[in-house]
C-alpha cells in the first residue's frame, strides 16, 4: 500500500440517494481490516497521482472527510461481531441477529450516518488511479474452517451471513449496483466479498446473521476473519 497520501483533484458523481439461561453459548467473530475498499453507496473519483487504495471494516481513521481534503490513516482497530444464544435455543434452526462493538456509523466521504451500530458494521474505503488502471480492485475475506472456544469445540464459519445495506442507500432498491452483496462465510479459505471499479469510493453496512443449525457444548467460539483488498 502506498503512503497515505492527500487526495487531489477528486469530484463526487452525484449526490447521495435519500440516503436456561444462566448457561449461555457466546459466538464471536472478530473482522480484521486491512488496506482497500466497500460499497452500496459509490461516488466517482478524478483520477491523480499517486495510485492509493484505502479499505475500513469496522473502525477506520481519516484527518478530515475525503471530499474536503482529507487524508486516509493506519486504525490497528479489531471489531468483533458476536450473538450470545440462551440455553434453551441452541441449535433450534431460528437465526440470531448478531451485533457489532465497533462504533462506525459515519462515513469518511462526507460525514453521513450511513450504518446503524451495534446492528451494523461499516465497510468501505476506495480505490484512486492516474488514470491508466482500469482493472478493478479486489477484495477478500480469509476465513478459518471453524470458530473454536477453549477446549477444542468448534462450530463451522459458514454458519455465519450478511446482508448488505445502509441508510438512505438505493442499492437495496436495484438502483445502484452493489459492490459488496450481502453473502456467507465458507468454511475455511480465501472468498472474494466485493469487487471495486477504479477511480471509485464505495461503502455498504453489513448485518451479520448466525444461522444457528448445529448443537454444541456451552462456551465461548471465536474466530478471526482477514479482509484483503488488492489493486492491479
Amino acid at each position: 500500500m502506498p503512503s497515505p497520501q492527500a487526495p487531489t483533484g477528486t469530484t463526487p458523481s452525484g449526490l447521495r440517494h435519500s440516503r436456561d439461561t444462566l448457561r449461555r453459548l457466546t459466538v464471536g467473530a472478530a473482522l480484521l481490516a486491512a488496506a482497500g475498499s466497500a460499497a452500496p453507496y459509490t461516488a466517482t473519483l478524478t483520477p491523480a497521482a499517486p495510485q492509493e487504495i484505502y479499505l475500513q471494516v469496522g473502525v477506520g481513521a481519516f484527518t478530515n472527510n475525503y471530499i474536503n481534503g482529507g487524508q486516509p490513516q493506519v486504525n490497528a482497530t479489531v471489531n468483533t461481531v458476536s450473538a450470545t444464544l440462551a440455553v434453551g435455543v441452541v441449535g433450534n434452526g431460528t437465526a440470531q441477529a448478531m451485533t457489532t462493538n465497533s462504533t462506525a456509523a459515519q462515513s469518511y466521504w462526507d460525514g453521513y450516518t450511513f450504518c446503524t451500530v451495534p446492528a451494523q458494521l461499516y465497510i468501505g474505503g476506495f480505490f484512486r488511479t492516474t488514470g491508466a488502471t482500469t482493472a478493478a480492485a479486489q477484495v477478500t475475506a480469509t476465513v478459518p474452517a471453524n470458530l473454536t472456544d477453549t477446549t477444542g469445540d468448534s462450530i463451522p464459519f459458514s454458519q455465519i451471513s450478511w446482508t448488505s445495506g445502509g441508510n438512505g442507500d438505493t442499492t437495496a432498491n436495484g438502483f445502484l449496483p452493489e459492490v459488496f452483496p450481502g453473502g456467507k462465510f465458507v468454511s475455511g479459505g480465501v472468498q472474494t466479498v466485493g469487487s471495486m471499479a477504479s477511480n471509485t469510493w464505495n461503502e455498504s453496512c453489513w448485518t451479520f446473521s448466525y444461522a444457528n443449525t448445529v448443537v454444541t457444548a456451552a462456551g465461548t467460539y471465536t474466530g478471526a476473519v482477514l479482509y484483503t483488498m488488492t489493486a492491479p
